[in-house]
Formats: structure tokens, C-alpha cells, sequence
């Protein structure tokens, strides 16, 4: 079908197909490839092959003159089939490429799809993939940033808010029906003014590579909502695009990035490099399986038939091969300086430091990131666990990356449901888990402090919920988290009346420890909105409303909403919730304040001793910040001051009279109040006085007039 068409050598680099304005050059590494073929899809649907005879360093390529955006493509690779051996070429599969920047339609699961025969996994299945398969799509490379800026936000003065494309914006009532749940909804006004008025800095986007759907769960009549299921490293994944899927999702997509720079929101993705969405040695042939499977896979060694899997999905990537790597860091490079984005959260990382079994800190990937020009400059966020040997490594990432701690959300719900022996751990991370980071020359912002994300109870269902509801997901409860360290208030599910307002205060109190912890804080988007998901807690194939953001007017959504806001300028607004180091625990070099940097006390005004600290059965607590303790510049190069403050802790369930101690100020007045979220307690307290602090509530005193002048007002 290619007679008279004009074929040239192209160039080998760089890999996957690139317009130049006057036609496409393709490129595939493929080592154990005998033959490879290109094939080509008209408006009908009609496969041209073009044989790839250009050969340099197994990179199989060619240029075609007149070939540009919108082409649709796939290749063919020929060469020994052989599942015990870890080969699995099947010329009868159509394959994705690797490095596609786009992708039109998707799999349909048909036996066509599979390397081998049903039943017969050592066979080679012959039928035609390509009726079954997405395609490949030319994009043009050009695009309008005009003086688009990366905002650079510093780590310390950072708000994440974790998002779904989809499940932000499908239910929003001001954003045009056409466009919800895409890449132009979450650069419309109405989610930029919701996201600038919650101080959010920087949005953490799961999955918007190209994924796929399994088969299983497709049976089962569900999706992969989540996304954490890639085929595609470069192509934004297509159903999120309003605009087409011939390339137009990448042009949407940069102009959602260019509306949140706009507005000095960083965009963050939520990255699956550990494993792809071909599964198993039972799952398709889709793409890399049929390309060069042992270059990309680890495989069993003595049984190369089967693969490693520390991710619990059925395969990981390898990160030994220079061509996998080569693969991930050609995409996290794209992404960055075609895309424009600021930043990268890396799904199970501990898997992508895997050598061959154990979590390597030293290992080639983080070597390659750490030496990169590019990479080396962007917001790095480790997901620091896997599902293999010792994977569990919160604490033990380079010096450049910060991580989710998961400590630090295991910590916080301890003390508000009530677990006994908790202040000291819940010292350490409210302070920024000094313990796990100071060690390796890093500061608080390493801690990425989160008490919920997608994976497992919103903040609502934190309070509603004592066990998971997953019957929805058709696993028979199997899936899913057991350990929540969650608290239903005393009943399981909705309520009303007292259980409901003690709920309220709860997911207020969450929220007020959050933003009053050092660190960098993640909010799950819609937990500010009181959002449900009925009580499941591993809602990844719930592409309904279990998942998606409900914006409903309500009152109770309203004064969250209102809360949350009013805790993000408090801590915008006061450097001292945000300290770009760790406490010292004693008056700070080259401070003129002789009060600590912080101070830990007792509710009768007391520094804590040993026997405070290890009462099993203490559950509220005093910590004194210094304002003036704030020695470093900013980075204008200006001296920090700041106000200090008293954080009163309850977790037990009465009343308890705080003491304000004497020595740190003498007048101090009610800025934040979770018992009262309206309007805080206006009077002031003196240095003596007793303050009550509602059962189960924080209440945050600012000290007035120090060293001398006007009482300041209350921020309420």
C-alpha cells in the first residue's frame, strides 16, 4: 500500500513520532526485533505498512515527507516468540508506541488483544489486534505559551490540593456541561477562583497519562477511575480532552496549564512509571510486551516467563535496562519542557529504586534525576512504599525529593479518635517529623502532611465510618484498606443531630492540625465540601457519583469551606506555621528573644516532663510558638518577624481549662476556634486567666501587644 510514497532514513533520536513542519520522522527501540513495520491508518480505517529498514543501535526508524498531525500509527514487530525465554514478538499485534504523545480511542477486549490462545498461555495467538486496538497519533509540537512562567512556589510556602480531572469538575453547575470533567474544565474561572480562595499553590493531578481500563473490571460493568493503570508515559489521557482526541488533548491540556500558571498554581502529576497496564504473563500484548519485553520488564529470573511484581498489578519495569530508564526520563523531561509542568508526585517509588530486590536510595533512577538539568529543578514527591520486600521506606528518600508521610496521616487520626499514648509521636509531626528528615540535611518541607488522599476515606467518611462499605466494587469486601484509624462518632454511616455537629468538629479539627503543622499540607479534593463516598474507601472504580465532587450549596459545605479558607490565610499569613527549618527548643542564634523557639506545655501552664509526655492517657496539650524567633530572610532577603501563638490541643472528649502560662506574653486573643467556626471568642485572655477549650477542639490564641502597643485584633 506504500507504492510511491517517498520513505528517507529519518534520525534514530529522538524515539516516538515528531513533526518539523514538513513531515513526521518515527522512531522505535526495539533490540530483539528481527523486522518492524509501521503502520498507518487512513480516514477509513485502512492499514498502510511501511517496513522500517534503518537500523542504528536497535532503534528501527524513518522519515515521511507530508506526514504530520493527526496521522494515526501503531507498529508491528517481528521477531522470536518464545514465553519461556522472556520473548514475546507477535508481528499479528498491532503495538502502541512507547513514546506516543497522543492516543485516539481505546482497547476493546476481544482474545485478538492477547499474544496467546485462551487457556493455552505457551501459545501464539495469530489474530489480527488492530480492530481492538487505540492508535498512535501524530501531534504538532507548537503551541501559544506566550510568557507563561513556571509560579515556582518554595516548597514551605506550598498548599497541595490532590484532584481527579474528572471528578472535580463533572458535577460543577457553573461550568459549561460540554466541557466538565476535562482538562478546559479545571482551567475554567469557577475551579481557579475555588482553588485561589482555598490558597491552594499547587494541584496534584492523578493519573492523566494515556491508561487503560482492565478487563476485569470492564466485565464487572466498572472503569479504572483512578488511572493508575498507564499505557502511555507521554500522551494525556483522552477522555479527559472536550476537544478531540487527534491531538487536540494536548493542545487542551497546555492551555489548562497555562490558565492555572496564570493564576500562580503549580501543576503536579501524579506519575505510574513502576508499571504498565499490560499486566501479568496472562494479560495483552498492547504495547512494550510486544515491542522488547525483556528490556522492559523484570522478569523471574530463573522463570522468565513470569514477571516481578512489586506493585501488585502484575508487572514492574526495569529499572536495571539504560532503555526503560532512558523511557522514563525522555517522558518526565517532556512533560516538563513541551507541557509546562511543575512537578511530579511518583506513584510506589520505593519500586522505582529497586535494583533487583532490595529498595536502593542510590539506585540509577534517583542518580539520573538528581544529575538532570531540568528534572533536577521541579518539585519531586515520592510515594515513599511498594508492595515488595521492605518497601515501606517513608524517611529514607535523597536529599532532593520530598514525600507523602504516611506517618504523619497515621499520627494525627491516632489522636483524634482517641488512641492513647499519642502526644509524643504527634509532637514530632505537627513539628515536621524532624525524626525521619533532619538526618539527611533536609527541612520540614520534606513532610508531605496529608490526613487523607484517594487511597481510602475522605475526610467525611473518616468521621461516618469504623470499617469500609466496598460492596460496590464487586470484590465481596476483599479490596481495600482494614487499618483506617478512623472514628464514626458513634454511628455507623449518616446521622443527624449530635453525632453530626461532633462530626463537624472533628473534620474541623483535622483540618486545623493540618494547616498548623510545618510541612507542606495536601487537602483531597472536596474534603473542604464534606465529601462522601458512602463509606468506601477504595473507590478506584467508581466512575459515579461515590467519587466524583459533589458542590452542593449546603450549610454544613458552606461553613467547612469557609473554615478551611480562613485556616489557609491564617497560615499564608504567619510564617511560623510555615518555618523553613526545623525547631531548635531553644532561643535561636542571632535572635534578640530569649523565649524558645517553641515550647511544650501542660493544660495548667506548665513545660511538660518525661511523666507528661509518657501518660498513656493524656490527650491534650499547649504548644507555644515564637514568633519572634524567626531569624531567616526571605527570599527577597528581608528579616522574617511574625506573631506568636499558643495552639491548645483537646482530644479528650470534656471540657478543659487551659492555663495561659505566664512568661510568654501577657495578652493573648482567640484567632481560630474549632468548637466555635463562625465567629471566635473575641475577649481577651491574660497571662493566668483559665480558658476553656471545648471537648475534642483546638483553639489557637495570638499573643497582643508584645512587646508593647495595640491589642491586635482577633482573626475570625
Amino acid at each position: 500500500m506504500n507504492e510511491g510514497r517517498e520513505i528517507w532514513p529519518g534520525a534514530p533520536y529522538p524515539l516516538g513520532a515528531t513533526y518539523d513542519g514538513a513531515g513526521t520522522n518515527f522512531a522505535l527501540f526495539a533490540e530483539v526485533a528481527e523486522k518492524v513495520e509501521l503502520c498507518m491508518f487512513d480516514e477509513d480505517d485502512a492499514e498502510e505498512r511501511v517496513p522500517l529498514t534503518e537500523v542504528e543501535g536497535f532503534v528501527w526508524h524513518c522519515y515521511l515527507p507530508g506526514v504530520g498531525p493527526g496521522q494515526r500509527y501503531g507498529y508491528r514487530v517481528h521477531g522470536p516468540y518464545n514465553p519461556a525465554r522472556g520473548q514475546r514478538c507477535n508481528p499479528a499485534k498491532l503495538l502502541l508506541d512507547p513514546y506516543a504523545k497522543a492516543v485516539e480511542g481505546a482497547v476493546r477486549w476481544d482474545q485478538a488483544v492477547y499474544g496467546y490462545r485462551f487457556g493455552e498461555p505457551d501459545s501464539r495467538d495469530g489474530s489480527d489486534s488492530a480492530p481492538y486496538m487505540p492508535r498512535a497519533v501524530v501531534t504538532n509540537p507548537f503551541f501559544g505559551w506566550g510568557h507563561d512562567r513556571p509560579p515556582a512556589t518554595p516548597y514551605h510556602d506550598t498548599v497541595i490540593y490532590e484532584a481527579h480531572v474528572r471528578g472535580l469538575t463533572i458535577r460543577h453547575p457553573r461550568i459549561p456541561e460540554r466541557i466538565r470533567g476535562t482538562y478546559a474544565a479545571l482551567g475554567h474561572p469557577e475551579i481557579i477562583d475555588h482553588l485561589t480562595g482555598l490558597g491552594v499553590t499547587a494541584i496534584e493531578l492523578m493519573p492523566v497519562h494515556q491508561f487503560v481500563t482492565d478487563h476485569v473490571l470492564e466485565k464487572r460493568g466498572l472503569t479504572n477511575y483512578w488511572g493508575y493503570n498507564t499505557i502511555g508515559f507521554f500522551a494525556p489521557h483522552n477522555e479527559y480532552s472536550s476537544s478531540g482526541q487527534r491531538g487536540e488533548q494536548v493542545l487542551e491540556f497546555k492551555a489548562m496549564v497555562k490558565a492555572l500558571h496564570e493564576a500562580d498554581i503549580e501543576v503536579i502529576l501524579d506519575v505510574v512509571y513502576n508499571h504498565t497496564a499490560e499486566g501479568n504473563h496472562l494479560g495483552p500484548t498492547l504495547s512494550m510486551r510486544g515491542i522488547d519485553n525483556a528490556n522492559y520488564y523484570r522478569l523471574v529470573e530463573d522463570h522468565p516467563a513470569y514477571y516481578m511484581d512489586t506493585t501488585g498489578t502484575g508487572n514492574s519495569l526495569l529499572m536495571r535496562s539504560p532503555h526503560a530508564l532512558q523511557l522514563i526520563m525522555d517522558s518526565l523531561r517532556y512533560w516538563v519542557s513541551d507541557m509546562h509542568v511543575d512537578g511530579f508526585r511518583f506513584d510506589l517509588a520505593s519500586s522505582l529504586a529497586r535494583e533487583l530486590h532490595a529498595v536502593d536510595r542510590l539506585s540509577v533512577f534517583f542518580d539520573l534525576v538528581q544529575q538532570d538539568p531540568v528534572l533536577s529543578q521541579v518539585k519531586l514527591i515520592a510515594e515513599p512504599w511498594d508492595v515488595g520486600p521492605g518497601g515501606y521506606q517513608v524517611g529514607n528518600f535523597p536529599a532532593r525529593w520530598t514525600e507523602w508521610n504516611g506517618r504523619y496521616r497515621d499520627t494525627i487520626r491516632d489522636l483524634w479518635r482517641g488512641e492513647p499514648a499519642a502526644l509524643p509521636e504527634f509532637a514530632s509531626r505537627l513539628t515536621g517529623s524532624s525524626d525521619l528528615y533532619q538526618d539527611d540535611s533536609r527541612r520540614p518541607a520534606a513532610s508531605i502532611n496529608f490526613v487523607t488522599c484517594h487511597d481510602g476515606f475522605t475526610l467525611q467518611d473518616l468521621v461516618s465510618y469504623n470499617v469500609k462499605h466496598n460492596d460496590a466494587n464487586g470484590e465481596d469486601g476483599r479490596d481495600g484498606a482494614d487499618d483506617n484509624r478512623s472514628w464514626n462518632c458513634g454511628v455507623e454511616g449518616p446521622a443527624g443531630g449530635p453525632v453530626q455537629r461532633l462530626r463537624e468538629r472533628q473534620k474541623r479539627n483535622l483540618l486545623a492540625t493540618l494547616f498548623l503543622s510545618q510541612g507542606v499540607p495536601m487537602l483531597s479534593h472536596g474534603d473542604e465540601t464534606g465529601r462522601t463516598q458512602g463509606g468506601n474507601n477504595n473507590a478506584y472504580c467508581q466512575d459515579n457519583e461515590t467519587s466524583w465532587v459533589d458542590w452542593s450549596d449546603t450549610r454544613e459545605n458552606r461553613l467547612l469551606l469557609d473554615f478551611t479558607r480562613r485556616l489557609s490565610r491564617l497560615r499564608r499569613d504567619h510564617p511560623v506555621f510555615r518555618r523553613r527549618r526545623f525547631f531548635y527548643g531553644r532561643p535561636e542564634r542571632g535572635s534578640h528573644d530569649e523565649l524558645s523557639d517553641i515550647a511544650w506545655l501542660t493544660p495548667s501552664g506548665t513545660e511538660m516532663t518525661d511523666q507528661d509526655w509518657h501518660n498513656g492517657y493524656a490527650r491534650a496539650l499547649a504548644v507555644f510558638l515564637n514568633g519572634d524567633a524567626i531569624t531567616e530572610p526571605d527570599r527577597r532577603g528581608r528579616k522574617i518577624t511574625d506573631d506568636s501563638f499558643l495552639l491548645l490541643f483537646n482530644a479528650h472528649h470534656d471540657v478543659i481549662r487551659f492555663t495561659v502560662p505566664t512568661g510568654f506574653g501577657e495578652m493573648w486573643t482567640t484567632a481560630l476556634d474549632t468548637a466555635r467556626p463562625v465567629v471566635a471568642d473575641s475577649r481577651v485572655c491574660r497571662a493566668g486567666e483559665e480558658v476553656p477549650v471545648s471537648g475534642r477542639s483546638v483553639r489557637v490564641l495570638r499573643r497582643a501587644g508584645w512587646p508593647g502597643g495595640d491589642v491586635v485584633a482577633p482573626s475570625v
